[in-house]
């Protein structure tokens, strides 16, 4: 096993070639039986890094966090800021969470979620909400660190419809039935 060093910061604009290649990878490796080929092909390096260095740039509304070690950069990343559909009842959201698929299933969703808790905590929000597609595996992941199945939807992408679950938290907190290591991920 060798140990990670392990950092949660704010993204730059630099990252945001790494964060859209995260991304990338993880919608490759996770939806490939579950949404169309399209959909998937449509997400190209060149729009994704414009679309994450305009969200990390523009730091207003969205908020861009990365975890990254010093011996493979950029693992992980998440977004989020104040929740898009307000009727639920939740004032801040998760808008994204993903972690390169060699570095799943070692803390680093962990990580990202409790560091994006915090930074909604701090800039006032005191409660969150995350949506995820409804066959997506994260979705355990969610409620084994206390998200609670708060709605269901339909959306359209590229015409395409998408179900998703809403996973709600009332207080910004975590349960912990998966502990994070404080910075240090031991890998195998």
């Amino acid at each position: 096993m060798t140990e990670l060093a392990m950092a949660v910061r704010a993204a730059r604009h630099e990252d945001a070639k790494s964060v859209a290649r995260v991304y990338i990878d993880s919608w490759h490796d996770t939806y490939p039986a579950i949404l169309p080929t399209e959909l998937l092909r449509a997400m190209t390096p060149k729009g994704q890094t414009a679309r994450w260095r305009a969200a990390i740039v523009a730091g207003g509304r969205e908020r861009v966090l990365v975890a990254e070690c010093p011996q493979h950069g950029v693992i992980g990343m998440t977004s989020f800021g104040p929740a898009q559909d307000k009727a639920l009842g939740y004032d801040g959201e998760v808008y994204t969470l993903y972690v390169a698929p060699d570095f799943f299933n070692h803390g680093i969703g962990t990580l990202l979620l409790r560091s994006a808790f915090g930074a909604l905590h701090g800039s006032g929000f005191t409660s969150c909400v995350i949506w995820a597609h409804a066959r997506n595996p994260a979705r355990y992941f969610y409620e084994a660190m206390g998200g609670r199945l708060v709605a269901e939807r339909s959306r359209r992408m590229l015409g395409t419809a998408v179900p998703e679950a809403a996973f709600g938290w009332q207080r910004l907190a975590l349960g912990d039935r998966k502990a994070a290591s404080g910075g240090t991920i031991t890998r195998s």
